[in-house]
């Protein structure tokens, strides 16, 4: 969680990132990516990353910080 949003996560060994939805076509071009599909329909602007795709600590890196750069656009989350 960053600002009350959802933008990185771990589900099992995948990373699931939250991306914005306008590069969500880039994210899924990237190596070890795919859509996340928790209902059977892709979630857009949502991916899992393999294990492969962030083997190294500058992938992670990258993919928080694509999660994190996204979230900073959204507005401001009211806390529960």
């Amino acid at each position: 969680m960053f600002k009350n949003h959802m933008c990185v996560g771990v589900v099992d060994d995948q990373l699931m990132v939250r991306v914005d939805p306008e590069h969500y076509g880039d994210a899924l071009s990237e190596p070890h990516v795919r859509p996340i599909d928790f209902t059977g329909k892709p979630m857009k602007g949502y991916v899992y990353v393999e294990s492969a795709g962030f083997k190294t600590d500058k992938n992670l890196r990258e993919w928080f910080d694509k999660g994190i750069k996204f979230v900073e656009t959204l507005p401001p989350k009211s806390k529960r």
